[in-house]
């Protein structure tokens, strides 16, 4: 086991080690998404050629330089990069090139992509998850912790020498290098609207008073789990939200009758969750929340039969289309092309329906340019009928 890089001087010990090595970097990064409401990292895994694995716990460390300095340029090796590199972004580390071994697995078509599968399939070894839940922001971070953690990225780099050697082989080389470099330079995803009504048994809730009333007890607590940096489940429960609102608390009493306020949570703060309540109460029609969900995109398919039977049947044929062309290149069809891009084709598709006009529309919504050469033509016989 190596030892944990807790000190500025440890730090820069550590990436000069880091240095001295030679080809891309292993990089892994544990969270506590479950327990915190922050995405930050808790530890940072790294592995090179010739240096071995160095663990860096990032929180008493004040200024990464050392270790930015070292990582900027290289070739990065990450499993489900899109996972990590919020994270490390955070923290001022950018790669300068990207190996995705779980894009590169999809690409590959293998059926099962988690680290631990592909590499017990490639590598014939077997990864140990026990401690894939931990609350990894929890000090000290125990020896058996450390040891999982190092073992995320023990063979990574073996890992991406074999998944080249077969992206090679299937002539998706140059597609897996267009898909890394698309994960590397995509921004931040766009922030949700109405983040609220994704609550867990919403479903439950009547009316647009009562839909007020989950807005405002879920910003209470989203306000108190952001200042806390606690998972907001672990500040109020979902369920404790619902009862809220389908029961309208006027006090103390009242909301203590309700299961989901009966925790620690919902006790300690229950002055907050009737201020939040009393809130949406005094709220006027106009201001309540609409009982229809905002529809971003096309409706729902099941009901384009219905609304638009042309579109249902552009629908149809385009997901043929698809479905036919990542079956001839072994690819899964999600990552030929996202379902909701075919679906706002379909529903509404160029004024002028040509081929050139659908390469257009593909490339505008973020299709990549091997993806639009496999997919362009058919698409455009597709929607033309």
């Amino acid at each position: 086991m190596p030892p944990l890089v807790q000190t500025s001087a440890e730090l820069a010990a550590a990436a000069a080690r880091l240095a001295s090595g030679s080809g891309p970097i292993a990089i892994d990064t544990e969270r506590a998404s479950g327990f915190r409401y922050s995405g930050r990292a808790y530890l940072i895994q790294l592995r090179r050629a010739g240096v071995g694995t160095i663990l860096v716990d990032p929180i008493p460390i004040d200024d990464l330089a050392p270790l930015r300095e070292t990582l900027t340029g290289a070739e990065w090796i990450l499993h489900a990069a899109s996972q990590d590199l919020p994270c490390l972004a955070e923290l001022g580390l950018h790669p300068g090139r990207l190996f995705d071994t779980e894009l590169a697995a999809r690409l590959c078509d293998f059926e099962k992509v988690g680290l631990a599968s592909i590499t017990e399939q490639l590598l014939g070894f077997r990864l140990e998850k026990q401690h894939s839940a931990a609350d990894w922001s929890s000090r000290p971070l125990p020896p058996d912790w450390l040891a999982y953690a190092a073992l995320d990225v023990e063979l990574l780099l073996e890992l991406r020498g074999k998944l080249s050697a077969e992206l090679a082989e299937q002539g998706k080389a140059a597609w897996a290098e267009a898909e890394f470099e698309h994960v590397r330079t995509a921004g931040p995803p766009k922030p949700r609207k109405e983040p609220w009504r994704r609550t867990s048994g919403i479903h439950k809730v009547r009316g647009a008073k009562a839909l007020g009333r989950v807005r405002a007890v879920w910003q209470a607590r989203d306000d108190l789990a952001r200042k806390l940096d606690r998972a907001p489940g672990k500040v109020l429960p979902d369920a404790a939200i619902v009862e809220a609102a389908v029961n309208d608390p006027t006090d103390f009493a009242e909301l203590m009758s309700l299961p989901g306020f009966r925790r620690r949570g919902g006790r300690a703060n229950a002055r907050l969750w009737l201020a939040a309540l009393a809130e949406a109460r005094a709220l006027p029609g106009d201001r309540l929340p609409s009982t229809t969900p905002p529809q971003e995109g096309p409706p729902a398919t099941h009901r384009w039969a219905d609304r638009d039977p042309d579109a249902a049947e552009r629908l149809a044929a385009a997901r043929e289309v698809v479905t036919a062309v990542a079956a001839e290149h072994r690819l899964p069809a999600e990552n030929l092309i996202t379902p909701s891009i075919v679906r706002a084709l379909a529903w509404e598709p160029p004024k002028h329906i040509s081929e050139q006009h659908v390469q257009g529309t593909l490339l505008r919504a973020g299709v990549r340019e091997w993806q639009v050469e496999l997919l362009a033509e058919g698409l455009t016989k597709a929607l033309k009928g």
